[in-house]
């Protein structure tokens, strides 16, 4: 118990000193900027937002806490880091700032589908009340050109000039969610909280972290009801194995469709930057290991 006490009393700490970090190093740069610059206001506001995300990276890149989780190679000290350090509200230099710290991994990225993974959305959805064929829409926007035009929907015949090689981002996703409620008459997907399930990149080659897992991720990795998907995600930062998760040989054999591990040290930063009526969001993923950022989304 009391090694426990100091090990949060420690992360407290930590997360003290890297909030104060994060602030008199924001602060000293865009104090600068206002001292010296003379463009116009929403020229401004950018180069402010641009500079924060400089900044950002920066600390992340030299921060001993976040080095350290790298180092440890443990999800133990990602855990804490996380927990920690997962909302940082920060206001400087005339700028309200929020940073967010999750895990990049904790949801699934469509685009790694394989086929077994497929019919597992296809049985997820099904269970939501969303026609299978919703499913064959999103298959379109991870398909590539087809010189044949040989299509599951007709998704481009709507919107040709959508881009068909992989899903990019919420925005992208957004216009294959829309095309479906439109085609289908059905507002279903309209009420599935797809942040808490999907996340968006290039890279086919990704895992889903369990040890961050959403519940809703879990839900559909082990074809599961709601309440079981939360007590697995609930004891986050504890899986070391598959022994360790506590599933039946069903439930093993369910999440063997889908490619798994328990500890990708790569976290999802996100920006929220405002002042008075300008707002800006940027989201990234970085690397901790390779110290970089990757990703990168900006909505000004």
């Amino acid at each position: 118990m009391r090694v426990l006490q100091a090990k949060n009393a420690i992360a407290l700490f930590i997360t003290l000193v890297f909030v104060m970090v994060i602030t008199v190093a924001l602060g000293f740069g865009l104090k600068q900027i206002n001292l010296t610059s003379n463009m116009l206001k929403d020229e401004n506001f950018m180069y402010q937002s641009s500079m924060v995300l400089e900044d950002i990276l920066h600390i992340l890149q030299n921060s001993p806490d976040v080095a350290r989780v790298g180092d440890a190679n443990s999800s133990t000290e990602l855990f804490v880091l996380l927990s920690q350090a997962s909302f940082i509200p920060i206001e400087v230099a005339g700028l309200d700032v929020v940073l967010k710290l999750s895990s990049a991994r904790a949801k699934l990225n469509p685009n790694s589908l394989n086929t077994k993974g497929v019919e597992a959305l296809r049985e997820f959805m099904g269970a939501k009340g969303v026609n299978n064929q919703y499913v064959d829409i999103l298959l379109d926007g991870m398909g590539g050109i087809k010189a044949d035009a040989s299509y599951n929907s007709r998704i481009f015949e709507q919107s040709p000039y959508l881009f068909r090689d992989y899903i990019t981002s919420k925005e992208h996703f957004k216009s294959f969610n829309s095309f479906y409620a439109q085609e289908f008459n059905d507002n279903a997907v309209e009420s599935l909280a797809f942040e808490e399930l999907f996340y968006f990149g290039g890279d086919a080659n990704t895992t889903i972290d369990l040890n961050f897992a959403t519940a809703l991720t879990w839900e559909l990795l082990l074809s599961t009801t709601p309440q079981r998907a939360e007590s697995l995600a609930q004891n986050a930062g504890s899986y070391e194995n598959k022994e360790s998760l506590g599933l039946d040989t069903t439930e093993l054999e369910k999440l063997d469709r889908f490619t798994t591990s328990f500890f990708e040290p790569i976290l999802f930063v996100e920006l929220e930057i405002s002042q008075e009526q300008q707002k800006a969001y940027i989201n990234f993923e970085y690397d901790i290991k390779k110290k970089k950022g990757s990703n990168f989304v900006y909505e000004i």
